[in-house]
């Protein structure tokens, strides 16, 4: 196009047109379509049954730090193993579609350390070993390369595990196990056991003050007498979902 025009005027044209209305049209490659290609789609990409496969009932590991909006530090030798990695894990927590988290190669330098620490919650992969001895970057790591998730010890408190955790561990694996299941429908159901959690933690929320949003009651949790891991959950979902009152 700027060949043809012998101007960027055009390019820019084209480049809003795409933008506002999802279309551009050009004579030589006919029309693009933006509904063409669906974000999902990409959000697909990467193999949550390939995760499970290397980390089995470890996989539940990653999923409550992604609910909790946990800091996640994923280390191999080979760029390319930490971005399928990485790439794959927000669809742990589908109902978010939150792929802003995604951190996919950061080097230990001071700029870009700072940058990723002013995110509250992330997916941070590195190619650098030295990774490992900055536990103030993570609450969970994982080490790719020796098929190792490690809780680093500030974060086993809210990390604890518990019979929610066990029931949804053995859904993970069953599902991924499941030759007749693809990743699509892997998701799927995590989502689903994913949605029971907060159906669980609903009855225990009230409308703020403010009447804004929904906040946690903390008397009305401690009532119900869950296993101290699952209360300890819940609460630290609340506070990862912002409903604790402030």
């Amino acid at each position: 196009m700027y060949l043809k025009h012998g101007s960027p005027v055009k390019m820019m044209e084209s480049y809003i047109a795409v933008l506002t209305k999802g279309i551009c049209q050009s004579e030589e490659n006919g029309s693009f379509l933006s509904k063409d290609f669906d974000v999902r789609k990409a959000y697909l990409a990467g193999s949550i049954k390939d995760i499970v496969s290397q980390f089995g009932m470890e996989t539940v590991i990653l999923h409550t730090a992604l609910m909790l909006k946990k800091r996640i530090v994923v280390y191999h030798p080979k760029i390319e193993a930490v971005q399928e990695f990485t790439r794959t894990l927000p669809a742990l927590v589908w109902h978010r579609q939150d792929w802003t988290i995604l951190h996919s190669y950061v080097h230990l330098n001071a700029d870009e350390l700072e940058a990723l620490q002013m995110c509250t919650g992330y997916i941070a992969g590195f190619v650098d070993l030295e990774v490992s001895n900055r536990p103030d970057l993570y609450d969970v790591f994982v080490n790719l390369a020796e098929s190792e998730i490690t809780i680093a010890p500030l974060a086993k408190e809210a990390m604890a595990m518990g019979k929610l955790h066990k029931e949804m561990g053995q859904l993970i694996v069953q599902s991924a196990e499941d030759p007749e299941k693809s990743d699509s429908q892997v998701i799927q159901d995590i989502a689903l056991k994913t949605r029971e959690i907060f159906t669980n933690l609903a009855p225990f929320s009230e409308v703020s003050a403010d009447g804004e949003k929904r906040v946690l009651n903390l008397e009305a949790l401690k009532q119900k007498r869950f296993p101290p891991a699952t209360e300890n959950f819940l609460y630290h979902l609340a506070a990862a979902e912002q409903m604790l009152k402030i």
